[in-house]
């Protein structure tokens, strides 16, 4: 019973996780009119919680292995109380620095389900399950659509404070219905790390979930924001708008691990990023509301098509070390969300608009796409070399 309950359980976690990481982002339309906030330091102020978020994503899948997910997620809602709580009492900028900074525990619990859930399923089921499980992404569409829509009728404070309620039904849900007896993984970090830092395909994933979960991440936290400075869009309109982009990410998300495990997941890839390359070039010609909204839907679909792919490959290819694998894909996925929002506003203080930003997203996006049709040829010919 316990087993066949980690899986909606742990995708449940990364539903509340992800909800608490973007607090700040979905609420601070709200937040800038009882605080000020310099405008050259808003970007930075939505990116802060990713980095914390980033960085503890290795250590929280490492540990995952070694303590098992029970413990780690139980004790990863206890700490995000104090964040949490210490944010709805904010009366400064610094305030929301250091409480943005530690809310980042939130998104990096994304590591433990992807190195636990695996456990409980087939090889030829993990594509899927890593898919479903991703679909806690959502947790940040919830906070971005419903977290303005409480906060204009009670306030951001005691909006930010509904949340401790929701922290502690989880941390009892996981102290209940965790698995105690989940398989352990002993191996020290360092050993783990030493085996595969030197495989090119560890740095070249890293640069793939860079460029899929980051543009996701930067999209969410910098979206509300930008849709209301640059389109004059209302508060609440600019919050469901993101959530619309969140939400086809996410649901599309399990879609991409399905396919990763039905089809070649390379392949797969040769898509997402010709979409990606696309795509960034509508946005970097400052469209129209309309051209600027199907530029962004591109964006979801393959961003979450290409989160669910990627994981399916580092099981593939790290099968013995996918604990420490994953957390570094991970981390440098949420990276990825961090440099986006400081370099469209550092080019856009410079130049007045965002087109050299989206262009860069482009031309990375066709970069990657050139190394995956490179990795994909160099399998082939691996497997013929050894027939």
């Amino acid at each position: 019973m316990i087993k066949k309950v980690q899986l909606p359980l742990q995708t449940l976690n990364l539903v509340v996780g992800f909800m608490v990481w973007v607090i700040i982002s979905s609420l601070l339309p709200f937040i800038s009119e009882d605080i000020a906030i310099p405008h050259e330091k808003l970007a930075l102020l939505t990116a802060i919680p990713v980095v914390l978020g980033s960085v503890l994503r290795i250590p929280l899948g490492y540990y995952a292995n070694i303590i098992g997910a029970r413990m780690v997620f139980l004790l990863s809602f206890v700490v995000l109380l104090f964040p949490v709580y210490y944010l709805s009492e904010a009366n400064s900028y610094g305030d929301l620095v250091i409480g943005g900074l530690l809310l980042g525990v939130g998104g990096a619990v994304f590591s433990v389900g992807v190195t636990s859930l695996p456990k409980y399923f087939p090889k030829e089921k993990h594509g899927l399950v890593n898919g479903v499980y991703g679909v806690g992404n959502i947790g940040t569409a919830i906070s971005t659509f419903a977290a303005p829509i409480v906060a204009t009728h009670f306030g951001w404070s005691i909006t930010i404070k509904s949340y401790l309620v929701l922290l502690l039904f989880f941390a009892l849900l996981n102290f209940f219905f965790g698995d105690r007896h989940e398989r352990k993984v002993k191996e020290p970090i360092i050993n783990q790390i030493k085996g595969v830092y030197k495989n090119y395909k560890l740095w070249f994933f890293s640069l793939f979930y860079f460029i899929t979960f980051g543009s996701f991440v930067a999209f969410t936290v910098y979206l509300p924001n930008f849709l209301v400075s640059e389109f004059d869009l209302q508060k609440v309109d600019a919050g469901m708008r993101t959530a619309g982009f969140i939400a086809v990410a996410t649901f599309i998300r399990p879609l991409g691990g399905w396919l990763g495990d039905k089809f070649k997941p390379l392949f797969l890839l040769m898509g997402v990023f010709s979409i990606y390359t696309f795509a960034a070039i509508i946005l970097a010609f400052s469209p129209s509301m309309s051209l600027y909204t199907v530029g962004c839907i591109l964006i979801a679909i393959s961003a979450g098509i290409g989160n669910g792919v990627i994981f399916k490959l580092v099981p593939l290819y790290f099968n013995k070390q996918a604990g420490i694998v994953n957390g570094i894909v991970s981390m440098m996925g949420g990276l990825g969300g961090f440099f986006p929002p400081l370099m469209l506003a550092s080019i856009h203080s410079i130049t007045g608009h965002y087109a050299i930003g989206f262009m860069l997203l482009s031309e990375v996006a066709l970069a990657s796409l050139i190394l995956v049709i490179w990795m994909y040829y160099q399998d082939r010919l691996i497997k013929a070399n050894s027939i």
